[in-house]
């Protein structure tokens, strides 16, 4: 391993150190010196249906939205990356090297450490944190899916909003969503029409307030 850490890579080790405090020193190392950092502006495809890995992804920083995309080209939002979080979908494809079938965009200028899949196998074979790290990270996206399930399969779609609504709060931790009607019933998978029915009755209820370009949730609860 080459030991010489370029300004380039200390940046990099400087990020792991920030967002990935759980990580081995000599882990750290390893990846600053095999990785590469890279930016990408809001509305970027980071991975899309079909397409083979040559990297894992680490975000450092920014908000990437993760989709399953429908037949006809609908997309249904499932969960979002944010710093310190990695691509478990990309990682597992990669170390099994498997097509992807999900969709992930950036909501936000984004920075990502990519780990080339070259090292994947040595970095789970001598480093337990970070075999612990990715099953970690494909636990934590597994919980959140069984949870989008439950709401999906199981809840009508006035409770499918409110989860929503309060995931969206949360990953952006703010009381006030800038989001349009149509980017709602584009990731619940109906109808702009309905959401905005169902978004008025939630109004008249309280829980909510309808603002031009943004919803207020200070009165919905946690």
């Amino acid at each position: 391993m080459n030991d010489v850490i370029t300004p380039e890579k200390q940046e990099i080790l400087d990020k792991l150190k920030a967002f990935y405090p759980m990580l081995e020193p000599t882990l750290m190392r390893e990846i600053a010196n095999n990785s590469l950092m890279r930016e990408f502006g809001t509305g970027e495809i980071l991975m899309k249906p079909g397409q083979f890995f040559k990297s894992t992804m680490l975000i450092t920083k920014g908000r990437v939205k993760v989709y399953k995309e429908g037949d006809q080209g609908s997309e249904f939002f499932m969960y979002y990356l944010e710093p310190g979080n990695a691509c478990a979908l990309s990682m597992i494809c990669a170390a099994r090297q498997e097509q992807s079938e999900l969709l992930a965009k950036t909501i936000e200028p984004t920075e990502v450490i990519l780990v080339p899949i070259a090292i994947m196998d040595n970095l789970m074979a001598n480093y337990r944190t970070w075999y612990y790290f990715v099953l970690e990270s494909y636990r934590n996206r597994f919980e959140e899916l069984l949870n989008l399930i439950d709401h999906t399969v199981f809840k009508g779609l006035d409770e499918r909003l409110e989860f929503y609504l309060k995931k969206q709060r949360d990953a952006f931790k703010s009381d006030e969503l800038k989001i349009t009607h149509e980017e709602i019933a584009n990731d619940l998978g109906t109808s702009r029409v309905v959401i905005s029915r169902l978004l008025k009755s939630m109004e008249q209820a309280g829980k909510l307030k309808l603002n031009r370009n943004a919803i207020d949730l200070k009165n919905m609860s946690v």
